[in-house]
């Protein structure tokens, strides 16, 4: 019998979802990562393999330390912020194998209100 692998779980899933979403220039790809203490979010162009924008939470301007809603909603809210400035409207959400709800939907719902379409 095999044991039950969070990790491993979460990383099929993220594989599976790769699979079918890539960013280009003209609709990057918004990818999230949770880690224990710290929210990542970036925008990237898979085509040319850069990051456009990115945000977490050990900037300056993102005052909510750890890895909740709150500051996930920071994050998503920063991460638009700088898409916007690089002129950039519509993105491609990618979730990274975490499940579509709690800190993964309130970064993407700050994202949406600050003005990212996805």
């Amino acid at each position: 019998m095999s044991v039950f692998n969070r990790k491993q779980a979460r990383a099929k899933v993220r594989r599976r979802i790769r699979k079918k979403i890539s960013g280009t220039a003209e609709r990057p790809r918004l990818a999230i990562h949770f880690s224990n203490q710290n929210v990542y979010a970036q925008v990237i162009d898979d085509v040319a393999g850069r990051t456009i924008a990115a945000a977490s939470t050990l900037e300056k301007g993102i005052d909510v330390k750890g890895a909740n809603e709150a500051a996930a909603a920071k994050v998503g809210e920063a991460v638009a912020k700088k898409a916007k400035a690089a002129s950039i409207e519509a993105v491609v959400f990618d979730r990274g194998g975490f499940p579509y709800h709690g800190k993964v939907k309130a970064l993407a719902e700050a994202a949406r209100e600050a003005g990212l379409n996805f």
